[in-house]
């Protein structure tokens, strides 16, 4: 850390990461508007952040009696929904934090991936049970049947851009692709990872699906035949558990047991740049911001990451305060020696 403006040389460089859960973090994601990004941890709890400053906001959602596994924001942000190891999915007013109604109740086991439809009107649950369940946003109550057909958990879901497809992964090896409306398989699983598919998300258009997989590699596939686009992405050296589109559908990323974040050419599946390296452990989720500028990482290291897309650079905030406001409020959270600061106040442009 370096003082842009003030009367010291210099203060020890703070972490370019958020702390605050007590245990791993294990899911992100950013709000529709980019202002603020949502962590569920093995700590049962959730917890909202300020994108631009990465102070925590309010306090934790509590109500999970276990591990947090899955969260995201309604299309319009004013809903949060989690999935949990409790095995219910919960839906929290994002602006107060406070329940909504009551626990989605149904399966059986581990709720690991939750998503809402793009028109906010449903909400979809992929678990432990195999199966995935489609929910009514309004009433809480089950639509139709579970999904069935996975010969393992389910433990990644999404919604395609039109809402008219979901799609799964599952330790099976496989990625079903089925009908929203009718609930119906469509088509036959795409086969190709030799382990657990970990990770499923649609491509902006809808026209791709990309899968992560144990195997340590990310496959494309055309959503509409099934076929496999190209060859595997090969770079990393474990497990693939995270992978996300950017919003031009011109990258994709993917975090990995490996402890790194890599970047890729959608186009092309080439590498772009060096592998994004910090965690200390491995990284559980990651995310693009709405804007595409930045890319969001959790780990069970306990932080979250925030790094340029563009350059692959982790990313700091340029803070202003006055040197008595250091002492009084916030001298713990940036690790300062206070027997180095100066007897008067003066105020500091620092540069993380």
């Amino acid at each position: 850390m370096k003082v842009v403006r003030g009367g010291l040389s210099s203060w020890p460089a703070p972490p370019l990461s958020w702390i605050g859960h007590t245990d791993w973090i294990i899911c992100i994601c950013y709000s529709p508007n980019g202002r603020h990004i949502i962590s569920g941890s093995y700590d049962t709890t959730i917890r909202i952040w300020d994108a631009e400053t990465g102070v925590i906001s309010g306090e934790p959602l509590k109500g999970h009696t276990d591990s947090v596994s899955s969260v995201a924001y309604s299309p319009d942000g004013r809903y949060i929904i989690s999935g949990s190891y409790d095995k219910t999915i919960r839906i929290w007013d994002a602006e107060t934090g406070a329940a909504v109604g009551k626990p989605l109740e149904g399966h059986s086991w581990y709720v690991w991936s939750v998503a809402y439809s793009p028109d906010g009107r449903r909400i979809i649950s992929g678990s432990s049970d195999k199966t995935i369940r489609i929910w009514d946003v309004e009433t809480g109550a089950a639509v139709g049947k579970p999904l069935e057909g996975h010969s393992a958990a389910v433990g990644s879901v999404a919604y395609s851009p039109d809402g008219r497809r979901i799609i799964s992964g599952s330790p099976d090896k496989t990625i079903r692709i089925w009908d929203a409306e009718t609930g119906a398989a469509v088509g036959k699983p795409l086969e190709g990872h030799s382990e657990d598919v970990s990770s499923v998300a649609y491509s902006p258009n809808g026209r791709h699906i990309i899968s992560g997989s144990r195997d340590k590699t990310i496959r494309i596939w055309d959503a509409e035949t099934g076929a496999a686009v190209g060859t595997p992405l090969e770079g990393h050296s474990w497990r693939v558990s995270s992978v996300a589109y950017s919003p031009d559908g011109r990258r994709i990323i993917s975090g990995s047991e490996d402890k790194t974040i890599r970047i890729w050419n959608a186009e092309t599946g080439a590498a772009v740049g060096k592998p994004l390296e910090g965690h200390r452990l491995y990284v559980s989720s990651v995310a693009y911001s709405p804007d595409g500028r930045y890319i969001i990482s959790g780990s069970l290291d306990k932080t979250i990451r925030i790094w340029d897309a563009e350059t692959g650079a982790a990313v700091g905030t340029l803070l202003r305060f006055v040197e008595y406001l250091i002492i009084n409020a916030t001298s713990n959270s940036l690790g300062l020696n206070l027997g180095t600061l100066p007897s008067v106040p003066r105020i500091y442009d620092i540069q993380f």
